[in-house]
């Protein structure tokens, strides 16, 4: 009889986004003549950029040809690849890494699941919270959670509170973590960290032998001067952190399936007889072993994002969601509403009015204005009271949307 991995049966019924799903299908059913405008899953609605499209054209046509034809990959990434994200998104704000020290992959999303997996059971984990699914329950099924509260906390985990009272910017523990979990901007709450702020974590890991997983996939949403787009902007930052970034929503690859992990030669964690072992030699062989590449054609999509036309498609595509944000931010906040977000991110973090439970007025927004957000208790405790709204949607459908929300909420 084979054995299953007990944890796995630790963790809720489904993931969050299955849920939300479901009600919907069954909103859906039960009112097929109603007009739904979502906004809760973080989806792109945009098309591609013409550059990615002609890239990967081309890559098309080149498997076509014998001469051209390309099988397995580096399970890194091509070196076009992974030295144009080195020119282009490090060595402009300063940040030197070499090209063996980038892992392409498949997404954000897996990586941040997929890293524990050269990381010991024993470790003990801080996050902020409310925070992205992936990083509990990636850990839940690896053995470092604990066992689920009455509270909704995992008895293993620290938890790091990020709410109104303190603008969402977390203090550091009281109690030592061996590994901590940052995301900024900050999926769900839209909000930033600045430079002073994420020093103090840095300093932080570095005092502490603390390792932190950085995700940084939505930085290009970034407009504001003092926020940073990559930790390694922070002196010592390459000695104690993991980068984790996504073409996801910077270049609308949801569907293709792109994205990018750093890991620093500097960074390394330790053996329990005390031995320091690089977390780069690690990766790389986990990766080799797991994981076949991304696609020859994603990657040459990818790269073409950084190009001169690619480049300006992709901003002219950030600026359009950032715009459908700014509508909505001022939107909500005529309806009265407390909201965070939406100035350096695509996600609105909006309080339910006198403090409703976040499923209830979920539900109440779906079936009285015919609105789909996601439920802020969904990403963590601390996110009760709170909804999450993205910025991805049709600019009409934002634009209708807050029409519904101010009629039904009026």
């Amino acid at each position: 009889m084979a054995l299953v991995n007990e944890q796995f049966l630790k963790l809720p019924g489904s993931y969050l986004f299955s849920d939300i799903a479901k009600k919907v299908a069954a909103f859906k059913e039960s009112h097929p003549d109603k007009d739904l405008i979502r906004l809760g899953i973080g989806d792109v609605t945009q098309p591609l950029a013409p550059a990615c499209i002609a890239a990967m054209n081309k890559a098309v046509n080149e498997m076509a040809d014998k001469t051209t034809f390309r099988g397995y990959g580096p399970e890194q990434g091509y070196d076009f690849l992974t030295k144009a994200i080195v020119e282009n998104d490090y060595l402009p704000r300063g940040i030197t890494l070499s090209t063996d020290e980038v892992f392409v992959s498949d997404g954000a999303k897996s990586d941040t699941g997929n890293i524990g997996d050269i990381l010991h059971a024993d470790n003990r984990v801080g996050l902020t919270d409310p925070v992205y699914p992936v990083y509990i329950d990636s850990n839940v099924m690896g053995g470092r959670a604990g066992e689920l509260q009455s509270d909704g906390k995992w008895s293993r985990i620290v938890y790091i509170p990020c709410t109104g009272e303190n603008r969402f910017v977390p203090q550091l523990p009281t109690e030592r973590v061996d590994m901590l979990y940052l995301c900024y901007p900050n999926n769900p709450t839209g909000t930033t960290l600045s430079k002073a702020e994420l020093k103090k974590w840095v300093d932080y890991a570095l005092a502490n032998d603390t390792l932190i997983l950085y995700d940084a996939a939505y930085e290009a949403y970034i407009q504001e001067a003092d926020v940073p787009h990559s930790i390694y902007e922070i002196e010592g930052a390459k000695q104690c952190a993991i980068e984790f970034r996504s073409f996801s929503k910077t270049a609308g690859f949801t569907g293709v399936r792109c994205g990018y992990t750093v890991v620093p030669k500097e960074v390394s964690g330790k053996t329990r007889q005390g031995e320091r072992v690089s977390l780069n030699a690690l990766w790389n062989r986990r990766q080799t072993t797991k994981f076949n590449g991304a696609s020859y054609i994603t990657q040459r999509a990818a790269e073409a994002i950084y190009t001169p036309d690619g480049k300006t498609q992709i901003r002219r595509t950030i600026d359009y969601y950032m715009s459908n944000a700014r509508v909505m931010k001022e939107g909500l906040e005529a309806c009265g509403l407390t909201v965070f977000g939406g100035v350096n991110a695509p996600y609105l973090w909006v309080q339910t009015p006198d403090k409703t439970p976040s499923w209830k007025f979920f539900e109440q927004m779906l079936y009285e204005a015919n609105v789909v957000g996601t439920p802020g208790v969904g990403f963590g405790p601390s996110g009760e009271g709170y909804i999450r709204l993205t910025a991805f949607g049709e600019q009409e459908n934002c634009v209708e949307a807050m029409r519904r929300l101010r009629n039904w909420l009026y």
